[in-house]
């Protein structure tokens, strides 16, 4: 029996890939790299990137030399730091040269138009001035174009630009003929202009204004489309440059700034008011508040104090901070929202690669129809220069530049707003999916509730001592407790009391399973939980507390009850909001926890959420999701544990929250970076407005086509109107994708003034 050898394993390799200028280019370099043994790719025309699958044993050189045999120029990448500052420096340079080559063309172009469509401006040899400004234009205006024809003649392929490079050089040679030896040179020659293509007598007739007409538009909308294309990749550059440069590091010899990149996980840094986080790390000493928003997304500064996680990225609103480093480089959360957001753009949506496809192959179908186009002419006995115009017309109408564009604009602008907001895709297949979800699967804690044991509400009764006394009280002898009820007491007293230490305690005591107790100020305190007859109103938020499957905790003051503390895992402040939104939105929300079944049930009633399965294990989470998938649902997953990984990777959509576990993030296809329920209802409609407008932007790359195509194939399109035509498509296209770049989610002002469901700032289950 012959043994089976292994598969190869496979890497991705990102290659920049420069010259290409439409979807048959795009087409052309897949086809190129797809003939080496093993090697898929996915070219991107917004980006320049190709991002190719391929063996291990297949060096990442011989992509670049597949590439530069279909006749483009390819690099690797190089450092981060090196990558971003070359690109900035190459696109600066890029659009520096695009604007001087346009600029001068406009300038010897224009003349000739005026010239050539205002007979009354005719003056005496007019026609030879035309000839001399138009020759640079036809020469030098146009030498890209030429260069990258010839370059695709030489590997026997043809795009766009063949078809601009054909329709000058026809328009300028025929020009040259007419002037030289058809009679047209004449001193007194007149000619005429109408926007619809006329026959005139012999070879009397110039097209100097074609030859500088194509040049001219197709430039103006190449510098106008590239300085749009740029414009959808800002929100990736805003997130690059949030990297910061240098660190001010304290150590034993005091303060001194390094290069990040010399900065190691442990070392503390000096964060100063107004100054950005660094890196990822935690608070040592200090307390401000941090400005999120270029991170995350989230509106509101975050109050930080010692233990709390910082961002890299983030702006210190308030004091000084010490922070010790947790992730450096490619480790932090910045650089992976980056990865994830360069991921999505660099992938293609079904409806573009079937577009790619029809490019490869329209233009070589022009080229035939234009030669077609010109013999039937001629065949039919009509004038030559009317058989050129049709023929020249066909050539520069027909182009598949917005075809190329009409997706990674799109997506480039889209992924871009999304991670603004706070929502991270994996790429176009996610907005794809996410579009068609119909059913989502949540899981309670950690993504509607906080997942941290909160004060939910406190009863006191009505006396000397006062809520805020009992609370304070209870505060301080729980600070000593190391159990998560008595640090949400003691957490809740200090942020509801005033900001001085607490009151000492002695004679504390832990009894375990039951609570702590100590004297504070002469009075004996007991925290635990309720036994015996209470008052009616503290018996009553007994009762309520149970309903809501919260833990109560009894206040006793020397031996009398105060107070009843309800601690519990507490809703999330956009929780209602966001499940009645998706409701709305056509999509069924179902509860799967693996909590007690109470808990679960409050949960659910505080959500209107009808179906609820409780004590789920992480097989029972994914075998629902299997179950749900058969009966024909399209289901989302949204977790944020270790317990919800197998059911993320299993659903149609898996969507993790930011702040949860890393091998959540990594099975989800979409991650809400701002850990808001919320952000989920912005993500559908995000998805249904891209997916919207691609549909709208190849709609119109299709249609156009078909529409001006067969008016130039009967003699009904001009060369220069053509040439107009083509350039204003794929601005057109372009200008649409950038709409997405100013989208705003519906509901953003009224999570900025609370949400429904909420008391004091929180939401409460009740």
């Amino acid at each position: 029996m012959t043994a089976v050898e292994p598969a190869a394993e496979l890497v991705v390799t990102d290659i920049t890939v420069g010259g290409m200028t439409c979807a048959a280019c795009v087409r052309r370099v897949e086809k190129k790299l797809g003939k080496l043994a093993g090697v898929t790719a996915s070219v991107n025309l917004a980006t320049g990137l190709a991002r190719v699958s391929h063996p291990a044993d297949v060096a990442p050189e011989s992509l670049v030399a597949a590439v530069e045999q279909a006749g483009y120029q390819a690099a690797l990448p190089v450092r981060e730091d090196d990558e971003e500052s070359a690109a900035a420096d190459g696109e600066e340079a890029e659009s520096r040269r695009e604007r001087e080559r346009l600029t001068v063309t406009a300038l010897l172009a224009v003349p000739v138009l005026v010239l050539s469509m205002v007979p009354a401006l005719q003056f005496r040899d007019w026609q030879w001035l035309c000839f001399v400004l138009a020759a640079p234009v036809a020469v030098w205006s146009a030498w890209p174009f030429h260069v990258r024809a010839l370059r695709g003649l030489r590997h026997s392929t043809a795009t766009m630009d063949t078809l601009v490079s054909l329709g000058t050089v026809a328009s300028f040679t025929w020009s040259a003929y007419a002037l030289f030896l058809g009679g047209a040179g004449g001193p007194g020659m007149r000619m005429s202009f109408s926007l619809l293509p006329s026959a005139s007598d012999g070879g009397a007739h110039l097209y100097l204004e074609a030859a500088v007409s194509v040049p001219l538009f197709v430039l103006t909308g190449r510098f106008l489309e590239g300085r749009a294309r740029r414009g959808t990749g800002a929100a990736l550059r805003s997130l690059a440059e949030l990297a910061a440069k240098k660190v001010t590091v304290r150590d034993e010899l005091g303060e001194h700034p390094i290069p990040i990149e010399r900065l190691r996980v442990g070392q503390t840094f000096v964060v100063r008011p107004g100054e950005r986080v660094a890196t990822d790390g935690r608070v040592t000493r200090g307390t401000s508040a941090v400005d999120l928003s270029l991170v995350t997304g989230e509106s509101e500064p975050v109050e930080v104090g010692p233990g709390s996680a910082l961002v890299g990225g983030a702006v210190n609103a308030g004091g000084l901070l010490l922070v010790a480093a947790t992730a450096v480089g490619a480790d932090t959360r910045l650089a992976r929202i980056t990865r994830l957001v360069t991921e999505a753009q660099a992938g293609k949506a079904r409806a573009q690669r079937l577009a790619d496809a029809v490019a490869g192959v329209f233009v070589p179908v022009v080229l035939a129809l234009a030669v077609t186009v010109l013999g039937f002419w001629l065949g039919a006995g009509a004038d030559p220069q009317a058989a050129l115009t049709a023929c020249v017309a066909v050539l520069v109408v027909a182009c598949p530049c917005a075809l190329g564009l009409a997706t990674p604009t799109a997506l480039m602008a889209a992924t871009g707003r999304g991670a603004q907001l706070g929502v991270l895709v994996r790429g176009p297949q996610t907005l794809e999916a996410l579009q068609q979800v119909d059913t989502v699967v949540l899981d309670k804690t950690g993504t509607l509730t906080t997942g941290h044991m909160t004060v939910a509400r406190v009863t006191a009764l009505p006396g000397a001592l006062g809520q805020e006394t009992v609370v304070r009280l209870a505060g301080a002898v729980e600070q000593g407790s190391e159990h998560p009820i008595g640090q949400a007491v003691t957490a809740y007293a200090r942020r509801t009391g005033d900001a001085g230490p607490p009151p000492d305690v002695t004679d504390f005591a832990a009894v375990p399973g039951h609570g702590v107790s100590g004297r504070v100020d002469g009075l004996m305190i007991e925290v635990g939980a309720p036994d015996g007859r209470l008052p009616h109103e503290l018996a009553m938020a007994l009762t309520a507390a149970e309903a809501a499957a919260h833990t109560p905790v009894l206040v006793r003051v020397d031996g009398r009850a105060e107070a009843l503390i309800a601690v519990g895992d507490v809703l999330r402040p956009g929780s209602y909001r966001a499940v009645d939104r998706l409701r709305r939105l056509g999509i069924r929300p179902v509860l799967a926890t693996g909590d007690r079944a109470a808990p679960a049930e409050a949960v659910a009633a505080a959500l209107g959420i009808e179906e609820v399965h409780a004590r789920c294990t992480p097989e029972g989470k994914a075998a629902l999701v299997r179950e749900l998938r058969r009966g024909g649902a399209r289901v989302a997953v949204v977790g944020d544990g270790v317990n919800d990984a197998a059911a993320l990777a299993g659903a149609d959509l898996g969507i993790a929250m930011g702040g949860g576990a890393d091998v959540a993030i990594g099975a989800a296809d979409l991650t809400l970076a701002r850990g808001d329920i919320e952000v989920l209802v912005d993500a559908v409609r995000l998805a249904r407005r891209t997916l919207g407008t691609i549909r709208a932007n190849l709609a119109w790359a299709f249609g156009y086509n078909v529409v001006t195509v067969p008016l130039a194939m009967v003699g009904l399109l001009d060369p220069m109107v053509a040439a107009a035509a083509m350039s204003a498509s794929s601005v057109l296209v372009v200008a649409n994708s950038l709409r997405l770049r100013g989208w705003q989610p519906s509901g953003s002002r009224g999570r900025a003034h609370g949400t429904r469901g909420t008391r004091g700032g929180k939401a409460v289950v009740r």
